[in-house]
């Protein structure tokens, strides 16, 4: 059984302009020890969709099962919610210096947490475990450290505080919140490094969020890519960089400064994201794919088993046969289209291919 089990899982907001469905029906399980990359363009969904397990959505209306550890998430009383955060799932957020409080200590706040959840350890007891998890973390000097204020930390030793925050009560499952996106590239990869060492060192379960595959590459093991609300694709981090079925993912892949590509122009993803309040109809990629068929605008793809791999499932109307980076799934995904695009569908390629994003891209 996967310590965390999620089943259509859905998370709407009502506004004054409409209902926001921020995660529509995701499905995914994570076991003991293993790293889970959640990839998307900012709204997404990934935020929301990890912080409603926590109960974390106020305002939220939200449906669906999240069994943790043979509890499910979903529903539980607020007392009931305060003892798993930080004690069993821990959060790593994007921003350490909003997320640590600026007035108090970096030490009292790591301790303040411990004792927290464990009210049978003393205050001594808890400073020397606070000064243990510093120097696990890799800050220097942590016994002086543990007395400085959030600012003054330089935005890597901040993170490596949340982490350690995170590490303090052992916790079964760690989220990260894309933890280094305001980092430098030297700092990123340390950051990086650190979080995987420690999840092996501690047999702790990982969902990692980010917008950069780059990231999932260097420590996930299975990837799940969301867009509007939805999951794109999920697979092996293997089946997801050579394999790509969904033609988001593809776009994804291919958007990735490469250094042996220096003079190449970068080939993006043309269009914006779609708002959330008001879905396109059928495939909410269809606006923005350069494989648009015509059921593509009225039929909204589920999720399926992408050939030859049980484990790997897309919700893309092309063959599942049609995934990989060969010119043959390359051909076949292009004589799918040929035979599947008429009037509509060819005026949204149209509209596609003349778009300034377009030049030098995938589409041209």
């Amino acid at each position: 059984m996967s310590l965390l089990e999620v089943t259509d899982l859905r998370v709407s907001f009502p506004t004054s302009d409409g209902v926001v469905q921020a995660v529509r029906g995701v499905s995914f399980g994570i076991d003991a020890g293993q790293t889970l990359g959640i990839v998307g363009e900012s709204g997404s969904g990934k935020t929301v969709l990890t912080q409603t397990l926590l109960g974390l959505t106020a305002g939220g209306q939200v449906s669906g099962q999240a069994v943790f550890d043979g509890i499910n998430l979903i529903g539980l009383s607020h007392e009931a919610l305060r003892k798993i955060r930080g004690a069993q799932i821990a959060v790593i957020f994007q921003d350490p210096l909003t997320s640590l409080h600026p007035l108090y200590r970096v030490g009292w706040q790591i301790t303040e947490m411990i004792r927290a959840h464990d009210q049978s350890v003393s205050k001594a007891q808890a400073e020397e475990r606070a000064v243990a998890l510093l120097h696990r973390v890799g800050i220097p000097q942590p016994r002086h450290r543990l007395r400085d204020y959030p600012h003054q930390f330089s935005g890597g030793m901040r993170q490596r505080a949340m982490i350690a925050m995170a590490l303090s009560l052992e916790p079964k499952l760690i989220i990260a919140d894309e933890p280094t996106t305001a980092l430098d590239a030297t700092v990123q990869a340390q950051i990086l490094d650190l979080l995987l060492r420690l999840q092996r060192d501690s047999g702790t379960a990982l969902i990692l969020i980010t917008h950069d595959l780059g990231v999932v590459a260097d420590i996930a093991v299975a990837v799940m890519v969301m867009y509007a609300g939805k999951t794109a694709e999920m697979a092996s981090k293997h089946a997801i960089f050579y394999r790509p079925h969904h033609p988001y993912t593809k776009g994804l892949l291919e958007s990735i400064p490469r250094s042996s590509a220096a003079r190449d122009r970068l080939r993006p993803i043309t269009g914006q994201p779609p708002s959330l309040i008001r879905l396109p109809a059928g495939c909410p990629f269809h606006p923005r794919c350069t494989y648009v068929m015509d059921r593509c605008l009225s039929e909204e793809p589920p999720l399926r088993a992408v050939a030859g791999d049980g484990d790997h499932r897309s919700s893309c109307w092309l063959p599942t046969s049609a995934a990989g980076v060969s010119d043959e799934a390359e051909e076949l995904r292009r004589q799918t289209v040929a035979a599947g695009r008429t009037g509509a569908a060819a005026a949204v390629a149209e509209a596609i291919a003349e778009s300034p994003e377009a030049e030098g891209s995938v589409i041209a």
